[in-house]
């Protein structure tokens, strides 16, 4: 499951709720992106992003190694492949907090897995404030962001789902709803019913 968004809008933040919530514990993993840009002071290497030289960049990007990559605010981004691919072959679910350039390389790469959601903010009023907030990043960063963000919200109608992130509560939700219905898909439970059906008429 992709979640993008405009920064400031709040997806890191649904997202970090949703690998929390006890219901999931075990079912889901994040994928944890590489990126070029500087690490912020809250920021763990690892845990939120693989920080990294341009030149490994382009190494991994250059060597088939990452599923999607993009240049994002002067900066680059990708998703390792491998651990990707080894949690999906596990059985468990990804969820991707990438932007709308990602999002479709990874469509085209995995059609038939991904599901995407694009994340809103009520007001721009609230994506400033939200972006001033964090105070981890220089007036010329944030000036720079939200410009990026009138053409970022141009994509909303690429992605399946939409949730405005004007209530916490609310939003995550709706996040958690959105990952329930796509796991009762036909086409993403079709083995494990076709089998329940067999045994049910087995027995009948």
């Amino acid at each position: 499951m992709v979640l993008s968004s405009p920064s400031g809008a709040g997806k890191s933040t649904l997202t970090r709720n949703l690998l929390q919530d006890p219901a999931e514990q075990g079912r889901i993993r994040l994928s944890v992106s590489v990126t070029t840009r500087a690490r912020r002071p809250s920021e763990i290497d690892g845990t939120h992003y693989h920080f990294i030289p341009v030149h490994k960049f382009e190494a991994m990007r250059d060597h088939g190694e990452l599923i999607e990559w993009a240049e994002v605010h002067g900066n680059f981004y990708g998703t390792p492949k491998e651990p990707v691919e080894n949690w999906l072959q596990q059985g468990l679910d990804v969820v991707f907090d990438i932007d709308w350039q990602g999002t479709q390389q990874l469509a085209k790469a995995m059609p038939d897995d991904v599901v995407t959601l694009f994340v809103l903010p009520p007001a721009a009023r609230e994506l400033k404030a939200r972006l001033d907030r964090r105070a981890e990043d220089s007036e010329e960063t944030i000036a720079r962001r939200l410009v990026n963000a009138k053409s970022e919200l141009d994509h909303w109608v690429e992605y399946d789902y939409v949730v405005v992130n004007d209530d916490l509560e609310r939003a995550i939700g709706g996040v958690k709803a959105i990952l329930r219905a796509e796991r009762l898909k036909r086409t993403r439970a079709e083995v494990g019913i076709a089998r329940l059906i067999e045994s049910i008429k087995a027995e009948l």
